[in-house]
């Protein structure tokens, strides 16, 4: 009996401590009331807690979570390993709309919290300043207003992220107590003056950002006590010139990127001692001199980019950067070979607007089939645009001069009111891209977009989530720095520019999609005409089109327009590697009335087949007559290098003839190459071009012949060409 009742004893003690562990599991009730107030106060209308098992079961906007949201409670643990206190929130891309919660306070075991994209408006609460909080991230939200001084007597934090927001005014000189901080981050935002000369005190710095903002004043001195930097960027921050020398104590950096900063010339910094550099950028930092040759000898590079300078000088021949796999020289004065040292294997290289030699087609550079991208648009100054503009080609000519161009950028060939926009959806890559059109018109793409882990670089053509768009807006070319296109062999003279924006990356509703900004700086014929173009604004909302006009004389056969991006804007919305010029569409007309094109225009039929239409009247010099004659000739003679007439409209005194589209452009190029080029010119001109129609049929029916025709002295040069003209499109 006695050891009966020492058994049910014993059972009644065991149930008795497993009851009491099981209520000891549970995250402390006042803790639990926290969250909830928390969760109110941050906007979301659903939350589910598990206080038993610290998880998080249902948080957010609908029922549903966001694709790619992240949520999460973490709790500490007792010696048994049972559940404790709340230590750690994480509320990612919820979109919640509510304000940053005070209650935060009533935790007072917590140490970090994670609220980066969402819809949060308000301040940063003062009452944070009493917690223990080792790290904060707000990182793409609506806070405003000033970064509250207080904030510096969280002496625990070692991570700060306030990047893309809107504070305004000057950084506080108390955030200099935050002994204890590795890493801050303040890119865009809309902070003003200096840096804090406390801010020297910030000796356990290893990643510091202030891009996109409006400081000023020179870059501090003080930067040389951050000995245990890692990262350090300053893209548009305000900040000006020169980098100071002491940047080179902080031999820590692996990451150093710095640009857009006005100043004085200066030379190229000294950064011998950086031996683990991995990514370099120093572009548009007014810089002179020579690029130091150790800096080609850092063999842990991957990238260098130091366009937009001064620079000249060459590319040495041994280059000890054994993992180089982007190097941007763009826009400098660099001169020499272009040497096979720097032609490695999966690198990206844009040496555009230089001075290098011309590369001809028998240069390595030029090697076709090589494993990587190579962009030489303009690298060479020879005086002869044509040739800087076309690399690598043999024969440079333009057999005719044209007076439009009609792109659709990022998209495909369609037609628009009454122009033909020619398409480049197909033209992959653009981190060193420069891509040429059958039409005399091409792009040239520089850059990379950073820190996007996307090493394929399927970013460069962006396109519409929805169709609500016109067509010709649903897509766009991108560019992370450098965007030129170019209509080469043009008619001199006056012309009306516009272009086609609509920014398709952004959302227009009530979620971190909605607040990235882009901005971006325009050029034509190398003038800047646009600072900071930020579409969003100028169409007064996002996936809106917008229509911008402007005038540019061609005096030398060449139309540049060019998108730059200076550093400003975010960079992280709605995620990593989001911004840098956007083009829709760009139309090009000339404001003269005649244009030496024969009346030759590009059409499309419906099924999608690309055409040229070739327009005449009964009134001109060209009239029925030849009409009647062109028609009988292309409709009897058969020849590969002759284009077929697929039909032709006579309405009243207007005579249209609709032909296959020749991609060659030139006939007379096609069949005689470079023997056409050098005859002519010698060729006196004697005969009307209808004297050469009982010539036809010889000149196209056999080449030999037709060799021998062109070395008929007699015959004129005008006409020559004015009856290949009526062959060719």
């Amino acid at each position: 009996m006695m050891l009966r009742r020492k058994a049910v004893l014993l059972w009644v003690l065991r149930l008795s401590c497993l009851l009491v562990l099981k209520v000891a599991a549970r995250v402390p009730q006042e803790e639990v009331d926290a969250l909830q107030q928390i969760i109110t106060t941050m906007g979301a209308t659903y939350w589910r807690f598990n206080a038993e098992s610290c998880k998080v079961e249902m948080v957010g906007m609908t029922p549903q979570a966001p694709t790619g949201s992240e949520s999460d409670v973490v709790c500490d643990r007792n010696l048994n390993n049972t559940v404790g206190h709340v230590i750690k929130i994480v509320l990612k891309r919820y979109s919640l709309p509510g304000m940053l919660p005070p209650e935060l306070v009533k935790l007072t075991h917590l140490q970090e919290i994670d609220f980066a994209y969402n819809y949060l408006s308000g301040t940063i609460p003062l009452e944070w300043a009493s917690t223990q909080l080792t790290l904060i991230s707000v990182l793409a939200n609506r806070l405003s207003g000033e970064i509250p001084k207080e904030l510096g007597n969280i002496t625990s934090l070692t991570y700060l992220d306030l990047e893309a927001n809107q504070f305004s005014g000057t950084v506080p000189p108390e955030l200099g107590k935050l002994i204890n901080l590795k890493t801050l981050m303040l890119s865009s935002n809309r902070l003003t003056g200096k840096l804090p000369t406390t801010f020297a005190e910030l000796r356990n710095l290893s990643n510091f950002r202030i891009n996109d903002n409006n400081f000023s004043g020179p870059i501090p001195d003080f930067i040389q006590n951050w000995n245990q930097l890692t990262r350090l960027e300053m893209h548009a921050s305000g900040l000006e010139g020169p980098i100071p020398s002491s940047i080179s104590l902080l031999d820590n950096l692996t990451e150093l990127r710095i640009s857009d900063i006005n100043g004085p010339v200066q030379g190229f910094p000294m950064l011998r001692g950086i031996t683990g550099i991995v990514r370099l950028v120093l572009r548009n930092c007014n810089i002179s001199g020579e690029i130091p040759e150790y800096v080609w000898g850092l063999r842990n590079m991957e990238m260098l980019d130091v366009s937009f300078n001064r620079l000249v000088g060459g590319i040495p021949n041994d280059i000890g950067a054994r993992n180089l796999k982007f190097v941007f020289l763009i826009g400098n004065m660099l001169s020499g070979d272009v040497p096979t040292s720097i032609l490695k294997d999966g690198i990206s290289l844009d040496l555009s607007y230089n001075n290098f030699t011309w590369q001809g087609p028998e240069q390595p550079a030029c090697r076709p089939n090589m494993n990587l991208y190579i962009n030489l648009f303009r690298s060479s100054s020879t005086n002869n645009t044509l040739r800087d503009i076309l690399p690598c080609m043999k024969d440079i000519n333009c057999p005719r001069y044209g007076c439009s161009l009609h792109v659709n950028c990022g998209g495909n060939s369609l037609t628009e009111g009454k122009f033909v926009y020619e398409g480049d959806a197909a033209v992959e890559g653009g981190d060193a891209k420069y891509y040429t059109s059958s039409d005399d018109w091409g792009f040239s793409s520089g850059g990379d977009f950073m820190d996007d882990d996307n090493y394929q670089n399927t970013r460069f053509v962006a396109t519409a989530p929805s169709t609500h768009i016109s067509e010709l807006y649903r897509t766009a070319r991108v560019s992370p720095l450098s965007l030129t296109y170019v209509r080469y062999c043009m008619e001199n003279g006056d012309y009306t520019i516009i272009l086609h924006f609509a920014e398709i990356l952004f959302t227009n509703d009530s979620t971190y999609n909605s607040l990235g900004r882009r901005i971006f700086d325009i050029y034509i014929q190398e003038k800047l005409v646009w600072k900071d173009f930020n579409i969003e604004d100028e169409a007064g909302g996002v996936q809106m089109p917008v229509e911008r006009p402007f005038n540019a004389s061609v005096t030398k056969n060449f139309l540049e327009i060019r998108f730059y991006w200076a550093g400003k804007g975010t960079t992280r919305i709605p995620n990593r590697g989001v911004y840098g010029p956007l083009i829709s569409a760009i139309s090009v007309n000339p404001t003269f009335k005649s244009c030496s094109n024969g009346g030759k225009k590009k059409g499309l039929l419906s099924d999608g087949t690309v055409i040229a239409v070739k327009q005449l009247s009964s009134k001109s010099r060209q009239g029925n007559r030849e009409f009647l004659n062109e028609i009988g000739m292309i409709s009897c003679v058969q020849h590969p290098n002759l284009v077929k007439l697929h039909g032709c409209c006579i309405e009243g005194d207007q005579l249209l003839l609709v032909y296959e589209y020749m991609e060659n452009n030139s006939l007379a190029s096609a069949l005689f190459g470079e023997l056409y080029n050098f005859a002519t010119p010698f060729i006196p001109r004697f005969y009307h071009p209808l004297q050469m129609a009982s010539s036809i049929n010889v000149m196209v029916l056999d080449n030999v012949q037709v060799q021998k025709t062109v070395n008929w002295y007699w015959i004129g040069q005008q006409g020559l060409k004015s009856v290949l003209e009526l062959l060719e499109v």
